[in-house]
């Protein structure tokens, strides 16, 4: 389990991110770009991942990690259920969402070499 303080705090821990509403949610973005957003009544993320790493993340247990319906969920758009996702899933999954909108220059000191 995630609390909404905690996915605070780790998606503001990354370089130049800040945090906006958006529309019901709250959106984390890096240079503009959204890379999460969090849902505080339904203690849901949405993060926006690859079609790849959607799978990689969604094949663990899809009431965890689940892509949103229709055509968001084709492009790589991906729910977290707060309630039942631990918190090193929740960070290596925020991580890679983070790493897909950032820089090159932002990005590249998360990734493995």
């Amino acid at each position: 389990m995630v609390s909404t303080a905690t996915v605070r705090l780790l998606a503001l821990s990354f370089p130049e991110t800040d945090e906006h509403p958006h529309f019901e949610w709250t959106a984390f973005r890096v240079k503009k770009k959204i890379f999460a957003t969090l849902s505080e009544k339904d203690r849901t993320v949405s993060l926006k991942l690859t079609p790849g790493d959607q799978s990689v993340f969604c094949a663990f247990d899809k009431t965890v990690i689940y892509p949103v319906p229709g055509g968001w969920g084709r492009m790589g758009f991906t729910y977290v259920n707060l309630k039942k996702v631990r918190k090193a899933m929740f960070k290596d999954a925020l991580t890679v969402a983070y790493c897909t909108v950032a820089p090159p220059k932002l990005g590249e000191k998360y990734l493995p070499k």
